[in-house]
């Protein structure tokens, strides 16, 4: 237990030492959208979560693209839209140039945490095991998505 913890920190503390631009110059999160809830703030500024099987899109499936809650960018295609059981929307990609990944150290393990390349916003985790050909689990918190179908 102590090695493993040991392990981490020295990881964080060696990520902060070789990439410390990432940290210097990481962009500054805005809040666009002024009708974002509180619980929605929270997710997207603070990076926190929403209670799994909460959002009413894990069981969206018709065809359309889903964008940013706080700026509008769109984010994801329908297309890539799966169950993957965990309570949240999962895709197994993004659309070319959505996001920007940073590690994440929390909760005593390493895991790709991803923000909203155009106003900065966190999302959620993508994790290396969804059942496509990507390989890509991209977790995304509901509340930080607004579905909008094609018409």
């Amino acid at each position: 237990m102590r090695r493993k913890f040991l392990k981490i920190i020295t990881a964080s503390l060696g990520t902060l030492i070789i990439f410390p631009h990432k940290f210097i110059y990481a962009e500054t999160k805005k809040i666009i959208n002024q009708n974002l809830t509180e619980e929605q703030k929270e997710i997207l500024f603070n990076e926190g979560t929403e209670r799994p099987f909460t959002s009413a899109l894990i069981h969206e499936k018709r065809k359309g693209f889903y964008h940013c809650a706080n700026c509008g960018n769109k984010l994801f295609s329908s297309e890539s839209k799966f169950d993957s059981g965990t309570g949240w929307p999962s895709f197994s990609e993004a659309l070319p140039g959505a996001f920007k990944t940073k590690v994440d150290f929390s909760f005593g393990m390493m895991r790709t945490e991803y923000h909203c390349a155009k106003c900065g916003a966190h999302h959620g985790h993508v994790f290396n095991d969804g059942p496509t050909k990507t390989k890509k689990r991209f977790c995304n918190n509901g509340l930080c998505l607004i579905f909008k179908p094609s018409t």
